[in-house]
Parts: C-alpha cells; sequence; structure tokens
C-alpha cells in the first residue's frame, strides 16, 4: 500500500493523468521512478455502464459529466485502497461550487494530493479534462487548482458561474440540445440521439440518470475484474526472421507444391 507520510522529499509525485481518446475517458494516478511511470489506480469511462449510466454498454460516454463521474469514480477508488475515504469525503452531493480539500483538525493524515496531467490537450476554457479534474476534486483527491477553466468563464469580465458548471455536471445541456431537436427538428433529434433513446432516456432523465450514478460510485467503487469469453490471441512479436539458406529453400518448396497436379 501506498501511503503519503510527512516527509515530502521520500513521497511520490502523484499526477492525475487525464486523456480523452475517440472511445472513452480514462483516468489514472501515476508517480514516476527511474525506470518508468507506475499506474496506482485507473478508472474508464466504460465502468460507468455498471453504475446506471447505460446509454452505451462499452465505451462511448466522452462528454462533460461522464469526465466527471469518471473523476469520482478514480478518486473514491484511491480513498479506499489507501483508507482515507471516510476520512476525506468530499462534495457528496456536487453543486459546482469551487471546492478544496482541506485536512480536518482531528485528521492525522493529510490528503491525498496529486497534480493534474493533460498531456497534449489544448487547456481551453469549458475543456473536458478540467471536468474529470473537478469529479476527482469533489471526490476527496487534493488538486492544485483554480476555477477559471471552469465552463462559463468565457464572458467579460470572467467571473466563475456555479451555477453553469453544476448543468455540465448533470449533463443539463445535454438535456435541453435534446429538447431543442425535438421541437425544431425531430428527424434529427432520432439519428443524433438513437442512443438515448434505445436506452429509455429522455431529456428529463438525463440529469436523474447522472445523480443515481454518483451516489453508486460512491457506495462500491472498488474495480471488477473483467471475465474474458476467450482467451486473448498471441501475437509472437519477437518472431525469428529466416536467414537467405531459408528463404531460398522455402521458395523451392512452394514451386514444388504448385508443380504438383490437383485432383480434379
Amino acid at each position: 500500500m501506498v501511503v503519503q507520510d510527512k516527509n515530502k522529499y521520500n513521497t511520490p509525485k502523484y499526477r492525475l493523468v487525464v486523456r480523452i481518446s475517440n472511445k472513452e475517458v480514462t483516468c489514472q494516478i501515476a508517480y514516476a521512478t527511474l525506470k518508468c511511470d507506475r499506474i496506482f489506480a485507473v478508472a474508464y469511462s466504460s465502468e460507468l455502464s455498471r453504475y446506471g449510466a447505460t446509454i452505451t454498454q462499452r465505451g462511448g460516454q466522452k462528454n462533460y459529466a461522464a469526465c466527471y463521474a469518471t473523476g469520482l469514480l478514480l478518486a473514491r477508488r484511491v480513498l479506499e485502497q489507501v483508507n482515507l475515504a471516510k476520512s476525506y469525503v468530499g462534495v457528496v452531493k456536487a453543486d459546482g461550487a469551487y471546492y478544496r480539500v482541506k485536512q480536518g483538525a482531528d485528521e492525522k493524515r493529510s490528503p491525498f494530493k496529486v497534480f493534474l496531467d493533460v498531456g497534449l490537450t489544448r487547456t481551453t476554457t469549458g475543456c473536458r479534462v478540467f471536468g474529470a479534474m473537478k469529479g476527482a476534486v469533489d471526490g476527496g483527491l487534493y488538486v492544485p487548482h483554480k476555477p477559471k477553466r471552469f465552463p462559463g468563464n468565457k464572458t467579460m469580465p470572467k467571473k466563475f458561474d456555479p451555477k453553469t458548471l453544476r448543468r455540465y455536471i448533470y449533463g443539463v445541456h445535454v438535456s435541453d440540445y435534446m429538447k431543442l431537436l425535438q421541437a425544431k427538428n425531430p428527424e434529427k433529434y432520432q439519428k443524433h440521439f438513437s442512443q438515448y433513446i434505445a436506452a429509455g432516456k429522455g431529456p428529463e432523465e438525463v440529469e436523474k440518470m447522472w445523480t443515481s450514478v454518483h451516489a453508486a460510485i460512491r457506495a462500491n467503487p472498488a474495480h471488477v475484474k473483467v471475465k474474458r469469453n476467450q482467451p486473448p490471441k498471441k501475437v509472437d512479436i519477437n518472431k525469428r526472421k529466416l536467414n537467405n539458406k531459408e528463404r531460398k529453400n522455402r521458395i523451392k518448396q512452394k514451386l514444388v507444391a504448385a508443380k504438383k497436379p490437383t485432383n480434379v
């Protein structure tokens, strides 16, 4: 078990690594060693279907609400591993307000501190990477940050609006767009939100769904090992190459096999 001690020089610098691919969102807690990076914990947006986000059964959830839920899942999972889940609960009911984890007066252990790693992602205002970070912060991790890159800060002068951030956390912006298409372009609504319709999630159910997902994550954030129906295919990456003599012999064998008469 990795536990942060009071000596900051002996404690590894943990990073909150957030990556958004074409299929899913990946959040990791990583730290560097002299040989390589080590992954301490990981959470995927494809796991959200187990917690009630049944829009897609495998991947495909990459919006702001899914990023927040994935960050929340990672935070609760890590704190369970280091026995800090009860000490640092975070924000039980997300309201979008600015929050930073603080150590209680009676708490002997400091909060689990991580630094955000965005990779090559452009850190624009409203970027989904910061949605995953907000989920990790509300989940109980200490991530040094400011609220200037959260949604709603585009107007001048820039001022943080918790209500706007809350709308994105619960997917209200998605439900508003669903209502707009239902009224003005029903055909596009049927095509654009086909997976929502197949899952029985209308505009009114989106916020309720993410609320239940947050509660389910806090109830049981443990990782569930995926059971494979078939064993993975073995690929011989370091297969020995044929030398010149072996290649010529292989060609001769092919020529002999081609000259043999076939039974008609």
